[in-house]
């Protein structure tokens, strides 16, 4: 911000002078108080971040190396475990990043070095000139080693990063090339070996305890704590990858959304409550494909406008009331079909429901109208669209429409919504 310097001598300034003088000096006062308060904001929303991170990490490690009284089954307990060590990696590493002063490891093990009988492959890094700034020719006198594990399924090898040093004879400066830049430094994993940990716990569904007899049998057994860490480390590292995937889907004006409930340990009762995954994702006829997940410990509506933020757009999703309140907002709803079509198939795969069954052959002739245009273009599928499922769709809503008037309220077919007509978009 620059800064409004005064004149060496005010009585020598005119009225208008001194006027405009002290307008530039209330501006200046303004701006600083502006930037004072939007820093007095950051900071304040940092030690409230750090403040939360600290007392959530106090409680994970009370429960993961308290007494506990609970018993559980092995099983259960190692996958509870593992989740909990990855939380807590993530965590530490976020407060890492958000303190000024990083906190210094306490206790730390020390690392045991890679078994000798790995193959290695060893990476050179010399500085791009060995000429000195005073222009003598520097000497390689040494070198720093540093030793990265790395796997390819099934196959353990190492990596040996060799940085060597030069020094000038003459005016005795040093140089070496500088460390490359990995996932989690001074950590002993090459991204590939972390690559194959997440694929494999994310896309395999593998825990990380046969993760690491899997790893023991090709060589070198490598402790479900060890891991976890690593994951809960990369989840901090890929998180801005996640906010530019969200960025990209909310660039987008149609979107899908749908809740799932899941079982979520309550570290401190000890027994688990109902939580959610909520997950967005952007239409299958676009050409990016992303699907984004956020956890949250409830159902309330107010996790998906946290999450939409100012999005307007045609929002894809289910009769889910927590959704209201996004509409009134300025989103469009688009009723999802699947979702409509799955209380007839119910009502008649149980009760063999006549009009269930007519409704499931309007669904399926409206499905066959998607399979011949899955492969065209936008301009095409909204022409045979028009062409063939709107027809289709009217039929249908007409056909919804005489049913409801003849089916009794008390009836399965007139209860929990088997009539969406209200809510079908084509």
């Amino acid at each position: 911000m620059p800064v409004m310097t005064l004149p060496a001598n005010l009585d020598q300034l005119t009225a208008e002078e001194l006027r405009q003088l002290a307008q530039g000096l209330a501006l200046q006062v303004a701006e600083r108080d502006a930037l004072i308060d939007r820093q007095d904001r950051e900071l304040g929303w940092r030690q409230g971040k750090i403040d939360k991170l600290t007392h959530e990490l106090a409680m994970h490690k009370r429960w993961r190396f308290g007494v506990k009284t609970e018993h559980w089954p092995v099983e259960q307990r190692q996958l509870f475990e593992e989740t909990i060590d990855a939380d807590l990696a993530a965590m530490e590493e976020e407060l890492a990043q958000l303190s000024a002063t990083p906190p210094k490891a306490k206790g730390q093990a020390k690392r045991q070095p890679l078994p000798a009988n790995l193959p290695r492959t060893d990476i050179h890094h010399e500085p791009e000139s060995t000429v000195c700034p005073c222009g003598c020719t520097m000497k390689r006198i040494g070198e720093d080693v540093a030793e990265k594990l790395d796997y390819t399924p099934g196959v353990f090898s190492v990596e040996r990063h060799i940085r060597g040093k030069w020094v000038c004879g003459q005016c005795e400066t040093l140089i070496q090339a500088p460390v490359p830049a990995h996932v989690i430094d001074k950590g002993i994993p090459t991204s590939g070996l972390l690559a194959q940990v997440l694929v494999a716990k994310y896309l395999d569904h593998l825990p990380l305890y046969r993760q690491e007899a899997m790893f023991g049998r090709a060589g070198l057994a490598i402790p479900q704590s060890t891991l976890a860490q690593w994951v809960g480390k990369c989840g901090v590292a890929l998180q801005p990858l996640v906010d530019a995937l969200k960025d990209e889907m909310l660039g987008h004006r149609v979107l899908h959304a749908d809740e799932t409930p899941v079982a979520m340990l309550d570290p401190g009762a000890g027994k688990t409550h109902r939580a959610y995954l909520w997950s967005y994702s952007i239409g299958a006829f676009e050409p990016t494909k992303a699907v984004i997940y956020d956890f949250a410990e409830s159902r309330a509506g107010r996790h998906a406008q946290e999450f939409l933020g100012d999005w307007r757009g045609t929002l894809v999703c289910d009769d889910y009331s927590g959704y209201k309140a996004l509409l009134a907002n300025g989103l469009t709803e688009a009723g999802c079909m699947a979702h409509a079509r799955r209380k007839f198939f119910d009502l008649h795969s149980q009760k063999q429901s006549l009009i269930a069954g007519e409704a499931l052959d309007y669904f399926g002739k409206l499905y066959g109208v998607e399979r011949e245009v899955v492969e065209l273009n936008a301009d095409e599928r909204r022409r045979i669209r028009e062409a063939k499922a709107r027809p289709i769709a009217d039929e249908l809503h007409a056909w919804l429409t005489r049913q409801r008037q003849v089916v009794p309220n008390g009836g399965s077919a007139g209860n929990h919504e088997k009539f969406p007509e209200n809510r079908l978009l084509f």
